[in-house]
């Protein structure tokens, strides 16, 4: 963690939350899609484009507060004026974990995808599978892009999950932006287009396809690195040479931002018009900026692989058809297994819970409040950690019994740790509801 943690009795706490079941009404498994009644939604339900960003924070995000210098987004910008921003998303510190909480709607202990590389069992039903049961196959789904659930570097079939379509990178990097595996039915040939337009031409091919709604996963890499420069007509950083270490890497990041937001252009105008306008629009990153490009307030122990604000605390626009708050913003607690619901939801599924996950459709129309709390963990192997909030407080616990508190209303990036002095009996109480809640949590 960023500075000393004093450690405390929470040792006592690490092993009630081993040793004690819940039936919070938050957290409860419901019933698998079998037990529910399926529904046959009409040909005019929405299509749903969910766009995740790879390693893109909220200082790299045009109209966040944080970071001084913007990419330019315009596309990306539009969809965020033309909807709601959720000001309060939180993922996971690194890709594969969030990815496994969107598609499965489950915390990453219930699946045991915690950090980057881990595996989830081809056994969960996967959001895209869910939706097939529960609407009678009234959607078709593809995954385009990057994968990264089947361990790193391996060849894998994302079609076993129950995805009608996939094709594109399977594990969580490229070594070139140029020259990377594509991944097609368990085949890998080396493509060398560049990897943000390739991930487009592939998506309009298979929106275009289309005779009835659909939902798309679209995973691009970017702005992962490596930092490679993108094809200039595709971004406004100037005339950038071959990366070397040593050299800003700002630059390359925001170019390939600002590429990607060049190709969501692309595939947003190739979609009909009236097409578009059924189509619901969900923009998300999947983790913090990494440390060599984060922005003020954010710094290299509160970015990537975090659990502070910098690495979990991430933009979520949702915008088009059924979207009526323009140009809002919401302040609601949202975790990135929210999505399962959200999405089965938009679908006709009448389901505002299931899992890990409940559905913030509502807030489309309306301003009401969905969570009390916030959840998110990290386990790379060494460092075993969890953080919960309820929208004031912060509590960040590690399986060691070492602690940290913050105030996230007056102390926002977590500066003053509230344990390093004599807690107030609010703080006291608010300490331990945060504690009470976790243990529900994590049984």
């Amino acid at each position: 963690m960023k500075k000393d943690i004093k450690k405390i009795s929470l040792l006592i706490i690490v092993a009630s939350i081993i040793l004690f079941g819940c039936d919070n009404d938050e957290t409860t498994i419901t019933e698998e899609a079998d037990t529910e009644e399926s529904v046959t939604p009409p040909s005019t339900a929405p299509n749903i484009l969910l766009i995740i960003a790879d390693d893109m924070g909220k200082d790299a995000t045009v109209g966040f507060s944080e970071g001084n210098i913007k990419p330019n987004t315009p596309n990306i910008n539009n969809i965020k004026n033309s909807g709601i921003t959720f000001n309060n998303c939180w993922v996971y510190p690194t890709c594969s974990p969030t990815r496994a909480s969107i598609i499965t709607g489950k915390y990453g202990y219930r699946t045991g995808v915690k950090w980057a590389g881990d595996e989830l069992s081809n056994s969960e039903t996967t959001i895209q599978r869910y939706i097939d049961q529960q609407t009678n196959d009234a959607y078709e789904t593809a995954i385009i892009g990057k994968w990264h659930l089947s361990g790193n570097g391996m060849v894998s079939n994302p079609e076993l999950f129950g995805i009608d379509y996939y094709t594109g990178l399977s594990g969580g990097a490229v070594q070139s932006y140029y020259q990377w595996p594509l991944t097609n039915d368990e085949q890998q040939t080396i493509e060398t287009s560049y990897i943000t337009e390739k991930f487009t031409d592939l998506s309009i091919d298979w929106v275009t396809a289309q005779d009835k709604p659909w939902f798309l996963w679209l995973a691009y890499t970017a702005p992962h690195t490596p930092f490679h420069a993108p094809p200039v007509e595709m971004h406004s950083q100037g005339n950038l040479p071959d990366f070397v270490d040593g050299m800003d890497e700002l630059p390359y990041y925001l170019a390939a931002i600002e590429a990607m937001d060049y190709q969501i252009g692309r595939l947003l105008e190739s979609i009909p018009e009236d097409e578009l306008e059924n189509t619901v629009i969900i923009f998300i990153g999947d983790n913090g900026t990494p440390n060599q490009v984060a922005q003020f307030p954010y710094s290299n122990f509160s970015a990537k692989g975090s659990l502070y604000q910098g690495g979990v605390n991430t933009p979520l626009f949702v915008s088009g058809k059924g979207v009526n708050r323009i140009g809002d913003t919401d302040n609601n607690l949202i975790t990135s297994t929210d999505l399962y619901a959200t999405i089965a939801e938009i679908t006709g599924v009448s389901i505002t819970e299931i899992n890990d996950s409940k559905s913030f459709m509502p807030l489309f129309s309306e301003t009401t409040t969905l969570r009390d709390y916030q959840y998110v963990e990290k386990n790379d192997g060494t460092n075993d950690l969890w953080a919960i909030s309820n929208g004031h407080y912060k509590l960040l616990i590690n399986a060691n019994g070492n602690e940290e508190m913050y105030d996230i209303i007056i102390d926002p990036y977590e500066n003053n740790d509230l344990l390093e002095e004599t807690l107030s009996i609010d703080q006291l109480e608010a300490k331990a509801d945060l504690e009470s809640e976790l243990i529900q949590i994590r049984n």
